[in-house]
């Protein structure tokens, strides 16, 4: 009898087995943040321990709800992350709390209506078809995906934010934004468990790079659109600038305009170019589910290029976007700070505790996934508990821009698909690594065979 070999899996971080003392811990994080994970974090409801600091990781279902709905106040977001982040997107709503987040989160809530997101799918297909020509100009060899969506994805956020503005300089941005990506990545454990800022950061380098030069730019391109009647459809500026709070009647001064429209281009692209590299790797992984989720698109789409109206008709690739997002979410890991003593898996929360939702473990948990670290993209016929899948968060703050992302997602990879076959090249398969994000570390590399 022929012994049956086990399926093989994608690739992905492996978690911790043994305890780790503080300077390992310490050495992992400045790798991988999620290198820190131990197993059982996928396998109990619940992990505590103490690094300096109480912390405790929470993968409960029920316990994730109270943090991130019914007792949202006391878990706010980490200090750590609003300091990252400031000098880029300023108190824009992606940091602000309380009644500043809540009018700013009202005002901008329309501008994502299904509507708008709709209308702005032409600039999708576009960006898809741009990057469909960039492809076979390349020719026959591997391609880097992960740069190439990184590329694609940029140019639909700075269309649909600053389209058709002459004093937008796009290059100079896209520049800038990567610079300070790679500074603000420079996360330590200090920064996870909550430590105060006064505790030195070994290793950390942090310079703001370009952060003038662009908020420059994007100030240059609001004021030259000041005043300006609009022609078409409205973009993002136009919502944005129109929108006022339905409450006070407040709008968005220009400050507050560019700091959100900052926070659209740095938290919009990357992570949907993340979930785009991922959904190409998982399919080259795996042939059959390409070969299903090809034919769905050349018999939905009516030409080379989805379209907006396509999306609903794409069921298969959604399920695949959703297992990427599921197996690698583009923030594998949140943190939190316990403003007042509470309770979580019956568990003593105390006041300034550090509480730690490691998504990525969440979305590999074994009481809640079956077969967890497997690529089964029709898993996703049957729902799994709201707060067990959370590539966009939950709650009020649940990402804004969600329904934006996935059509964006739905459309260049059901182009992509419907015009090339990818195939993985051999030994170099990327490595999962979260610093500020989960990217796939040494690039996707891919053949694409026009069809």
């Amino acid at each position: 009898m022929t012994e049956m070999k086990p399926e093989r899996r994608p690739v992905k971080v492996p978690l911790v087995t043994q305890p780790m003392g503080l300077w390992a811990s310490l050495q992992a994080t400045r790798r991988n943040v999620l290198s820190i994970i131990p197993e059982l974090a996928a396998r109990q409801p619940m992990v505590s321990g103490k690094t300096g600091k109480r912390w405790h990781m929470v993968m409960d279902p029920g316990a994730i709800r109270r943090m991130l709905l019914e007792n949202l106040d006391n878990y706010p977001k980490s200090l750590v992350t609003k300091n990252l982040l400031k000098p880029a997107i300023g108190d824009s709503m992606f940091i602000a709390e309380g009644a500043h987040w809540r009018w700013q989160r009202r005002t901008a809530a329309p501008v994502f209506s299904h509507r708008n997101v709709m209308n702005l799918a032409p600039v999708m297909s576009a960006a898809a078809a741009r990057s469909v020509g960039r492809i076979r100009a390349a020719g026959p060899r591997a391609i880097d995906f992960l740069d190439e969506m990184v590329s694609t994805t940029f140019d639909v956020i700075s269309d649909v934010t600053f389209s058709g503005d002459s004093t937008f300089d796009r290059d100079g941005v896209h520049k800038a934004i990567d610079a300070y990506i790679s500074e603000a990545g420079k996360v330590s454990l200090f920064d996870i468990l909550g430590m105060p800022d006064w505790v030195p950061r070994p290793g950390r380098a942090f310079h703001a790079g370009g952060v003038a030069q662009m908020k420059d730019m994007a100030d240059r391109a609001i004021a030259a659109r000041a005043g300006r009647t609009s022609e078409g459809i409205p973009d993002l500026m136009d919502l944005l600038q129109a929108g006022e709070d339905p409450e006070t009647g407040r709008t968005m001064t220009p400050a507050e305009l560019r700091d959100n429209l900052l926070t659209f281009i740095v938290a919009g692209h990357e992570t949907t170019a993340l979930t785009l590299s991922w959904s190409l790797y998982l399919l080259a992984f795996d042939q059959h589910a390409q070969d299903r989720a090809r034919a769905e698109a050349q018999s939905t789409l009516s030409g080379d290029t989805a379209t907006g109206e396509d999306v609903a008709r794409l069921p298969f690739i959604r399920r695949v976007i959703d297992e990427a997002l599921r197996l690698y979410p583009p923030a594998g890991m949140v943190s939190r700070t316990a403003m007042a003593p509470d309770t979580l898996c019956g568990r003593e929360i105390r006041k300034a505790d550090t509480c730690i939702i490691p998504i990525y473990a969440l979305h590999r948990h074994h009481l809640l996934y079956d077969d967890p670290d497997a690529f089964r993209p029709d898993r996703w016929e049957a729902k799994p508990d709201r707060y067990a899948y959370l590539p966009f968060g939950d709650g009020p703050r649940i990402c804004i821009g969600a329904s934006f992302a996935l059509q964006e997602a739905v459309i260049i990879l059901a182009t992509l698909l419907a015009n090339f076959r990818f195939t993985p090249v051999k030994g170099r398969d990327p490595e999962p690594v979260m610093i500020l994000t989960l990217r796939p570390e040494g690039g996707v590399w891919l053949e694409a065979e026009p069809l």
